[in-house]
């Protein structure tokens, strides 16, 4: 979506976000999807040239209405300017498409549209709010101060009043959408068990857990006599093991493999980063549990579970935090295109590009 790569530019990050973008939102709830564009002003640098329309010799060319909505025009110049400041903002160079400008055309229509039912809705944003997040939004750009910031708007041809109607605007249809999307969805406890029971192995897939490895291969030549050597080896250094020595020591002493310099520490592993034989391996341990000696083809391996996250306790309790963030995503954008569907229907829209 438009507004979705429009987001890349730091201006339009800050000053021209996308509406669906609900402030007020906790940490732990979901971050609701972009839905429409509002360009914001560009940094001060050489700027692109697009054109939408061409058509010099009139002087009024960019007042000439280009789509109605609700009695509400946006003009040949507003949709130049916002093709014009994404463009810049995205750095492209290739030549507007009469498609691009159709479907940038709609999303300017729909983010019209969401204002008109703040309206409607009595929405109202006093001045302190607008200039506690434009404050914001300030912030995170790379600007030394208000005055710098206020410098990079003239230099578009831009105002600091026309930057705060767009931050009301934002703000004023977050709240609406807020009202008509966000509060009307709900994610139960029965519909996250469900996800879990149907996702369980995608979702084991992504836990992580942390080992260590002792490798005894055999002597040159891999004789059967070579083979049953190392297997003794294995099973004294299990021993040891198991009567309290240390494993990083006993790895740095006797490990072939390219861990034991590190005592043996496999790090951190995601589920699917080893052999799958091995993996099973280390899988099947109990955290500390010390593995019987394991042959591949390489020699016999030992290995000690030092942690694994599991479908349970905190695991499960974080498994089920995402699952809820991914059914309330899905229901979000559904409600979204379903309420966008809605105002689209019973408004009066006339395209006249």
């Amino acid at each position: 979506m438009i507004c979705r790569l429009a987001a890349a530019g730091l201006l339009a990050l800050a000053l021209g976000g996308c509406a669906a973008s609900s402030p007020g939102r906790t940490n732990d709830e979901p971050k609701p999807p972009p839905a429409t564009a509002t360009p914001g002003p560009p940094k001060a640098e050489q700027p692109l040239e697009p054109r939408v329309a061409a058509n010099p010799k009139d002087e009024d060319v960019t007042d000439r209405v280009v789509a109605v909505v609700n009695n509400d025009a946006i003009t040949l110049g507003e949709l130049q300017e916002a093709i014009h400041h994404y463009r810049y903002q995205t750095r492209q160079e290739t030549p507007v498409s009469d498609e691009f400008i159709k479907q940038f055309l709609t999303k300017m229509i729909e983010n019209r549209l969401q204002v008109q039912e703040a309206e409607r809705e009595r929405i109202a944003v006093d001045d302190a709010e607008v200039e506690e997040e434009l404050t914001e939004r300030i912030k995170k750009l790379d600007v030394s101060s208000r005055g710098a910031f206020e410098k990079v708007l003239k230099e578009q041809g831009l105002t600091m009043e026309a930057i705060k109607k767009r931050v009301r605007d934002d703000l004023r249809v977050a709240r609406v959408i807020n009202r008509k999307v966000r509060l009307r969805i709900s994610v139960t406890e029965t519909e996250i068990t469900k996800y879990l029971e149907a996702n369980r192995q995608k979702l084991e897939t992504g836990l992580a857990y942390h080992a260590r490895h002792i490798l005894i291969a055999p002597q040159e030549g891999a004789s059967d006599v070579a083979w049953e050597t190392a297997r003794i080896k294995a099973e004294l250094l299990r021993t040891q093991l198991l009567q309290g020595a240390d494993f990083a020591e006993l790895a740095r002493q006797h490990s072939r493999d390219a861990s034991a310099k590190d005592g043996g520490d496999l790090g951190t592993l995601k589920r699917g980063e080893l052999a799958q034989d091995i993996e099973a391996q280390i899988l099947s341990l109990q955290q500390g549990e010390i593995s019987r000696p394991y042959r591949s083809s390489l020699g016999y391996h030992l290995f000690r579970l030092e942690l694994k996250e599991s479908l349970e306790g905190e695991g499960l309790t974080r498994a089920k935090a995402q699952i809820r963030e991914i059914l309330f995503r899905e229901k979000f954008e559904a409600r979204l295109d379903a309420w966008l569907n809605e105002i689209k229907q019973r408004a009066v829209i006339e395209v006249r590009l």
